[in-house]
């Protein structure tokens, strides 16, 4: 190998070396990997296509300036973004423009994520809020001296300002949960006592939709490591959804399995199963069903008051504690969410 393959060999990055005739002098093995192997010797546009970059070597060369371009491609499985730098290199027969490429993908995606994020939440309070001033407009108007109108349209307003209600909130608690989500919770939950607990505040609920809701706990109790509010959070959570999109099966079952060893976690760990016997889901939504926002059906997850954070939430709480979650569901086999946590060691 010689001095340029090993300078650049050192450069934690792709890189290639290209010399004044636009030719290709070397690349490390990790530009290798981006571009192809035998590229030494090669003219650079045969490699290279994109006219950003052409164009930042030609002004690197005439300024003797660091020059930056964005380089786009494609790895086979996602697009991915680099950013090129180019700078002039002299001297120990090295004479060329270094390329250098850092891979921002990961900033990409994360800038991607966040303007998906503000258009979700700019639609999902753009619509009631629509609604409320339409709402106003017709009492100032046409609605204003009938009284059955204002009844009927303050009653729509009302639902439609506890649905922003809810999304503020659910927004609130999801911003809590990212910043704790490194923060490891101390103290102990009886899982019996948080799940009883859960299951009398839901019982009117599960009442009114016909639904019976079954605990099955081991005899003595599980005792696990955590945050009690964030884990009653995902129990609701949880339960909730079994009881509003699964709840035609007309029952909801909640099992704990006691301790045991989990190749996952590395260690013993409580599992919690959470199954309806409703229509279920089609597998091609389960990947995405802990997206913030995602929903299977827009409108009917509005109708049950759904914000299209709870799961991201749950997910985010689960992580927290160190725990994974299963999804299993086939249209027509009912829904059973798994929530695997660590048990108190």
């Amino acid at each position: 190998m010689g001095l340029a393959e090993n300078i650049l060999e050192a450069i934690p990055q792709p890189a290639l070396l290209v010399n004044p005739e636009d030719r290709i002098l070397a690349g490390n093995s990790m530009a290798q990997a981006v571009f192809g192997a035998g590229m030494a010797g090669r003219a650079l546009v045969m490699v290279i296509r994109q006219p950003s970059v052409l164009d930042a070597l030609e002004a690197c060369r005439k300024t003797g300036a660091v020059q930056s371009a964005r380089y786009l491609t494609n790895d086979g499985r996602q697009d991915v973004s680099f950013d090129m730098r180019a700078s002039l290199v002299q001297g120990a027969g090295l004479d060329g423009v270094l390329l250098c490429f850092n891979d921002v993908s990961h900033l990409e995606q994360a800038g991607q994520m966040r303007r998906d994020f503000v258009a979700n939440v700019s639609h999902e309070l753009r619509t009631p809020l629509t609604a409320l001033i339409g709402f106003i407009e017709t009492l100032q108007g046409p609605a204003r001296d009938d009284p059955a109108a204002r009844a009927r349209f303050l009653a729509i307003m009302a639902s439609e300002a506890d649905r922003m209600n809810r999304l503020v909130r659910d927004l609130l608690s999801l911003s809590q949960v990212e910043a704790q989500e490194r923060q490891r919770p101390g103290g102990s939950i009886d899982l019996q006592q948080l799940l009883q607990a859960t299951q009398h505040a839901l019982a009117p609920m599960a009442e009114q939709a016909h639904v019976a809701l079954h605990l099955q706990i081991p005899e003595g109790g599980v005792v696990i490591p955590g945050d009690g509010d964030q884990l009653r959070q995902v129990f609701t959570n949880l339960i909730e959804n079994a009881i509003k999109y699964g709840g035609q099966g007309g029952v909801v079952t909640v099992t704990v399995h006691p301790p045991a060893q989990e190749a996952g976690l590395r260690g013993p760990a409580v599992r919690v199963q959470v199954a309806d016997k409703g229509a279920g889901i089609d597998p091609v939504h389960i990947p995405r069903l802990t997206e913030r926002f995602y929903r299977i059906d827009s409108h009917r997850s509005r109708q049950m008051g759904g914000t299209g954070l709870g799961l991201a939430i749950v997910k985010h709480i689960i992580n927290r504690h160190r725990g994974r979650m299963r999804i299993e569901s086939g249209l027509g086999e009912g829904t059973t969410f798994t929530v695997i946590l660590p048990a108190a060691g």
